[in-house]
């Protein structure tokens, strides 16, 4: 593994342009980068080697949502049970055709 140093140009995901850029050390910690400035924007911040952080699910929204969905159509609300419903009407029409 290569030695950093400050000032050193390091890959990194840059929290403000969301893109992988290049950045400069600001701070090491047990010869480790600690906090990288991106070049692109010129912003600080904690050293993230090259990972995005993970996507924020507000679940509370996500629960709202779907109860207004419920009350607008509950079979499209629930898939697995309109998926239910609807293989029972398809063998109705074929046991009527064969007759």
């Amino acid at each position: 593994m290569r030695e950093y140093r400050l000032g050193d140009i390091i890959d990194d995901y840059c929290v403000k342009c969301k893109q992988i850029m290049n950045h400069a050390i600001v701070s090491m910690l047990n010869a480790e980068p600690a906090k990288v400035r991106c070049r692109t924007c010129h912003s600080d911040h904690d050293y993230r080697r090259e990972q995005a952080p993970p996507p924020k699910v507000d679940l509370r929204k996500q629960a709202l949502f779907q109860e207004v969905l419920a009350k607008l159509d509950p079979v499209a609300a629930s898939p697995e049970e309109a998926a239910e419903e609807v293989q029972p009407k398809a063998t109705k029409a074929r046991k009527a055709k064969k007759s």
